[in-house]
């Protein structure tokens, strides 16, 4: 099956080219790190060192946590971060600075693992969530490079397409040394899969492990000044395609009652900033925050954040947070970010990728779940107009949050396991 999986990559090589060209066409960045992708790193990290690879910003958000405790607890072992987009690579090196190497992950095919390999010779290799690469994790298995996947989550689509390739997947699988799992029906979608369960832990979920950090308090503080502490503001994150148009109408209703009502909208993806900038400024008095960082007018309705790596600054600064990829099926976004820095979260139906988070939220309270654009503008009226409810909500997901903390501990143990032998 691997076999076939091999001929099925070199045969779609074009395909891989022409999608990589196409995104270039909107971030140039895509282009200059094709050498990265094909295995070509272009420098020396040091050998022996640790390896974590996490995708895109969101999975470095949820390791960041986890790499400050190696950078302080780790033997002094170097550490290479790899992920698969610019705007991960972005978050890389504003959290890290030059204290971690970074570059792109390969694409999985053999000669670019086996050249990513030779180069790295890492030690451990951590991979955040749920990326699996059969080439890769053939050729750690070779080397004798244990392989830890650590904030594991196997939603039932996942589960569902898995299964599609079970005998790619399963002895796949089985090469892998330690799954750090949130949950435990995570844990036994992966057993069904192949994975031995003397492989599976159940740590919980690292992303509870986040913490408000004073600088980005600080920020949020002077954030909050520039944006008038007088009025009520709006945080719509990580907005995707066919959502802001719904969060207009919600906007446009809730003006009539609110005048001074501040729509703060973050698109989830860079190149989407400039077309959600022109759809609200045909409505609004529109404003950037790469043009206004220290003062916004008064007159101004809503203020698009075209920056990266800024989202949980201007959720610590908002009102009330609604958080994207939710209204439309994108599977949702982190809701915790607004939860842990005390913040009323709304989020919409479709957060198949959050489930567990989603319910637990709504379970305690602690956040709120919409149907459709109308119940959006209900519940976003009802927490404008009562502080003592927002503040009841936001205390409620802070707790939460402190509640549910400990994956760290549990994963870096696992770690000190592996690395032992």
């Amino acid at each position: 099956m691997l076999t076939l999986y091999r001929a099925a990559l070199y045969l779609a090589f074009p395909l891989f080219m022409l999608r990589l060209f196409y995104r270039a066409l909107r971030d140039r960045r895509y282009f200059a790190n094709l050498p990265q992708r094909l295995g070509w790193l272009g420098f020396h990290p040091p050998p022996g060192g640790i390896w974590i690879h996490a995708v895109s910003v969101g999975e470095v958000n949820a390791a960041t946590p986890l790499i400050h405790a190696l950078l302080e607890n780790a033997a002094h072992k170097p550490i290479l971060l790899t992920t698969m987009t610019p705007t991960g690579a972005d978050r890389v090196t504003k959290t890290f600075g030059g204290r971690v190497a970074h570059c792109h992950l390969p694409y999985d095919y053999p000669g670019a693992a086996r050249r990513f390999l030779e180069r790295v010779q890492p030690c451990l290799a951590v991979v955040m969530e749920t990326e699996i690469w059969p080439n890769l994790i053939a050729s750690c298995h070779r080397r004798g490079i244990p392989m830890l996947y650590a904030n594991v989550r196997l939603s039932k689509r996942s589960y569902r397409g898995y299964r599609r390739v079970a005998k790619l997947i399963r002895p796949t699988l089985a090469k892998i040394n330690c799954f750090a799992v949130q949950t435990e029906a995570d844990a036994e979608r992966l057993r069904r899969l192949g994975a031995p369960k003397a492989a599976l832990t159940v740590t919980g979920n690292l992303k509870f492990d986040m913490e408000v950090s004073p600088d980005v308090a600080a920020a949020a503080k002077l954030m909050r000044n520039a944006w008038g502490r007088e009025r009520l503001v709006w945080v719509a994150g990580s907005t995707h395609d066919g959502e802001e148009a719904q969060i207009l109408a919600a906007f446009a209703r809730l003006r009539a009652e609110f005048q001074a009502l501040l729509l703060v909208i973050v698109p989830r993806h860079p190149h989407r900033f400039a077309a959600v900038f022109r759809r609200c400024a045909r409505q609004y008095n529109t404003v950037l925050r790469s043009q206004n960082r220290h003062s916004v007018p008064a007159e101004a309705a809503v203020y698009v954040a075209d920056t990266m790596g800024e989202l949980p600054m201007l959720l610590a600064a908002a009102d009330v947070a609604f958080i994207g990829g939710s209204l439309k099926p994108f599977g949702g976004h982190n809701v915790l970010e607004a939860a842990a820095a005390g913040v009323a979260v709304v989020f919409g139906r479709h957060m198949f990728n959050f489930a567990e988070i989603a319910d637990l939220l709504v379970q305690h309270s602690a956040g709120l779940q919409v149907m459709h654009a109308d119940e959006l503008t209900e519940v976003m009226q009802r927490l404008l107009d009562n502080p003592l409810l927002r503040e009841q909500y936001g205390n409620r997901g802070r707790e939460l949050v402190e509640k549910n903390r400990g994956a760290l501990q549990k994963v870096r143990a696992l770690i000190a396991q592996t690395l032992a032998g």
